[in-house]
């Protein structure tokens, strides 16, 4: 390639990239137009809550101790130089609830529920069971994409609090008994500390907004996707990867708007 055909190149990924994003987002449109479909079926609804929710509790539970296990060992050790040691419940509690929380839940459920939305939608491609709805009137954006949305959104904030809450009950079995720190002492400083709105609200907010972006990711790349088991492979290998890049970059924005002094 010459150096004169480098800006062509540039401009080609650039056009390409502003397609890419326009079709996402008239899709992302039309989605929300088919939700109130969905929501007349509650129980396509529910039945993704199950399979989304339910059997991504166990991975969730598990990091959520270890982040707190690990959070409450740092932070005795950096806060007992200063003697602060008492603080343990207020740092574990706000690192948890305001960004490992909403973060490491999101990127945990890119990589189990993401990947098992956009596989499961490919494969439905690959062997035409969209197709074969269309043919019969079924809009598989009613019947199969809309109600993975509603659950996906649904399950990010339960995740995000199941998360925090098994962190912050993993720290006080470090902190309170193992170190021996005084359990009034853990609890009231998280009590003080935390606030209800600045902290766990826009904790809250983050949730929703990682699940609204990770799940429409899954759903999209999967739709998408080439009917073909390498193109199933290649869309659920972009799910993790995209989703993962989104969500840490909507991370940043919302913490600079949400926590960012005045």
């Amino acid at each position: 390639m010459t150096l004169l055909a480098f800006p062509g190149l540039v401009g080609r990924r650039c056009l390409a990239l502003l397609a890419a994003l326009g079709h996402a987002t008239l899709f992302f449109v039309d989605l929300l137009r088919h939700l109130p479909g969905a929501l007349r079926r509650p129980y396509l609804c529910i039945v993704q809550v199950h399979a989304i929710g339910n059997r991504s509790l166990s991975i969730i539970g598990a990091s959520g101790a270890a982040v707190g296990l690990v959070l409450a060992l740092q932070g005795y050790m950096t806060l007992s130089r200063y003697g602060q040691s008492d603080s343990l419940g207020l740092l574990v509690a706000v690192a948890l609830v305001r960004e490992l929380g909403p973060v490491l839940t999101a990127l945990l459920f890119a990589g189990r529920a993401g990947t098992s939305l956009t596989a499961e939608i490919g494969l439905m491609k690959s062997g035409e069971q969209l197709a074969a709805m269309e043919m019969m009137a079924v809009d598989p954006r009613v019947r199969v994409l809309a109600p993975r949305f509603v659950a996906g959104i649904f399950c990010m904030p339960v995740l995000g609090a199941i998360f925090s809450v098994v962190g912050i009950l993993a720290a006080y079995v470090i902190g309170v008994l193992m170190i021996g720190l005084d359990p009034g002492q853990f609890w009231s400083q998280m009590q003080d500390g935390v606030d209800v709105v600045k902290d766990v609200g826009n904790g809250v907010v983050k949730t929703v907004v990682f699940g609204v972006a990770a799940t429409f990711i899954a759903l999209y790349i999967g739709y998408e996707s080439q009917a073909t088991p390498e193109g199933v492979a290649l869309a659920t290998t972009r799910t993790v990867v995209v989703s993962s890049l989104v969500v840490l970059f909507l991370d940043f924005i919302l913490t600079a708007l949400m926590f960012t002094a005045p």
